[in-house]
C-alpha cells in the first residue's frame, strides 16, 4: 500500500471514530443494555420503587411506538422494520458526518457517539422483545415525565450537545 497524504488521512479518521465509539458509543450502548435487562431481569412490567420520593421512580415500562408512544397503533412487523431502517439510515448519516468533520470538536464527536449509541440501544430491545424497555419515571407533583430508558437519555444528551455546538460554531461567510 502506497503511503498517501489521502491515505494516512483515512487512517486517522478511523482511529478517531473507533477510538470514540470504543470511549463513548459501546460503553453508553453496555449501560443502556445492562439497565434495561436488570429491570426486565427482576421486575413485571409495571412493578416499581421509589428511588427520591415525590421525583424518582424506577417503574418497568414497554414502549411499543416511537418518542412518548408516537406509532404504537403499527402492527409490530412493521413497526420494527420501519425502527430498523429508520436508525441504519440516521445512524449511516450521523457516521458519514462524523468521518467529515474529525477535525472538529471534541463535542461533536461526543454528540455523535452519543446518538448512535442510544439509537443502537433502542434498536436491540426492538428486535429482542418488539418494544423498548423503559424504567425511569420523572415526576413532581401531578406532572409526570414519559417513562423513558437510558438510550432516551443518551440521544436527548447527544441533541443538547448538537444544540451547544451549534451555538459555539463560528459563523460562515456567505
Amino acid at each position: 500500500m502506497t503511503d498517501t497524504v489521502a491515505g494516512r488521512m483515512a487512517n486517522m479518521r478511523i482511529r478517531t471514530m473507533a477510538l470514540w465509539m470504543g470511549l463513548v458509543a459501546v460503553p453508553c450502548y453496555i449501560i443502556d443494555q445492562a439497565t434495561k435487562w436488570l429491570v426486565y431481569s427482576r421486575m413485571d412490567i409495571g412493578e416499581g420503587f421509589t428511588v427520591v420520593p415525590g421525583f424518582f421512580d424506577i417503574i418497568h415500562a414497554r414502549n411499543t411506538g416511537a418518542a412518548f408512544g408516537m406509532l404504537q397503533g403499527m402492527p409490530v412487523e412493521y413497526r420494527t422494520l420501519f425502527f430498523a431502517a429508520v436508525t441504519v439510515i440516521a445512524s449511516g448519516a450521523i457516521l458519514v458526518i462524523f468521518w467529515r468533520s474529525s477535525g472538529e470538536s471534541w463535542l461533536l464527536k461526543l454528540v455523535f457517539s452519543l446518538i448512535i449509541a442510544g439509537a443502537l440501544g433502542n434498536l436491540t430491545d426492538r428486535f429482542l422483545f418488539g418494544e423498548v424497555v423503559d424504567f425511569l419515571s420523572l415526576h413532581v407533583g401531578r406532572f409526570r415525565w414519559p417513562t423513558f430508558n437510558m438510550a432516551d437519555t443518551w440521544i436527548s444528551l447527544g441533541m443538547v450537545g448538537l444544540l451547544v455546538q451549534s451555538f459555539l460554531m463560528p459563523e460562515q461567510e456567505p
